[in-house]
C-alpha cells in the first residue's frame, strides 16, 4: 500500500511514523497550493512553546499556483532566521551538535521552489535517521490512486495535536509539558539514531485520539 501526502516542511513526526505502515510514500506535486498548511511550515519546541517557522513565498500565501511551480521568496533571508531559531531552541539538546553541522549545510543551500526545499529536508531527515523508505514524486492531479492511502490535507497546524504521540523526553518538558507531534527535527535532536526505534516501535495513527 503506498502513502499519497503533500509535500511537507520538515514534517511532523507522523509523517515519519506512518511510513513504518507503508511500501512506498507518493509526493503529491500537482494539486494547487493550500494555504494554513504544513508545505511551507513546520513547528519545534521553545522555551515557552511552540514556535512556527514559515518560509516566505514570492507570490504570497494566497496563490492559485500548482504546487510544484511555488517559488520561495529569498529575499526576506528566512532561512538565516530559521537556522538562528533552530539553534536558540535546541542548542542544549541531546544530539544538536551531533547533526548541527550539516543541518547548517543544507540551510546555506539556495532553493527556487518550495517542493525542492522540502524534498531535500525530507531526504536529510530519511538519511541522518536511516528510514527504510522508498518515495518519489506524482505524475499527474488524481482525486483517487489505486492501492494508496490518501493523506493528503489531513495533517495540518489545526489539528496535528490530535494524532497520538510518540513519546519522548523534549528539552523544555519540565517548564511547558510534552507537545505532541512536533517537526521531526524535535524527535531527532532529543533521540539521536534512536528516534528510528520509536517510530518503528509505535503504533500507527490511522485515527486521531479524538476519535474523528
Amino acid at each position: 500500500m503506498n502513502l499519497l501526502i503533500e509535500y511537507q516542511y520538515l514534517s511532523s513526526v507522523i509523517l515519519f511514523k506512518n511510513s513504518f505502515y507503508f511500501s512506498h510514500i507518493i509526493f503529491e506535486q500537482y494539486e494547487f497550493y493550500q494555504k494554513m498548511s504544513f508545505r511551507n511550515r513546520c513547528v519545534i519546541a521553545g522555551a515557552n512553546g511552540v514556535i512556527t517557522l514559515s518560509i516566505p513565498l514570492a507570490d504570497g500565501r494566497d496563490q492559485k499556483k500548482i504546487s510544484k511551480d511555488v517559488r520561495i521568496a529569498n529575499a526576506h533571508h528566512w532561512q538565516d532566521q530559521h537556522w538562528k531559531t533552530i539553534v536558540s531552541c535546541y542548542n542544549k539538546s541531546p544530539w544538536f551538535e551531533f547533526y548541527k553541522e550539516e543541518l547548517h549545510e543544507l540551510y546555506l543551500r539556495k532553493f527556487s521552489f518550495l517542493v525542492d526545499w522540502n524534498l531535500a529536508c525530507f531526504e536529510w531527515i530519511v538519511k541522518k535517521l536511516e528510514l527504510p523508505i522508498s518515495y518519489s514524486v506524482s505524475s499527474y492531479f488524481a482525486k483517487q490512486y489505486d492501492a494508496t492511502d490518501d493523506w493528503r490535507n489531513k495533517i495540518l497546524p489545526r489539528n496535528y495535536t490530535d494524532f497520538k504521540a510518540v513519546k519522548y523526553r523534549q528539552v523544555f518538558e519540565e517548564r511547558i509539558g510534552f507537545l505532541p507531534n512536533l517537526s521531526i527535527l524535535d524527535l531527532l535532536f532529543c533521540e539521536g539514531k534512536g528516534a528510528r526505534s520509536l517510530l518503528a516501535q509505535s503504533d500507527i495513527p490511522e485515527k486521531r485520539t479524538n476519535g474523528l
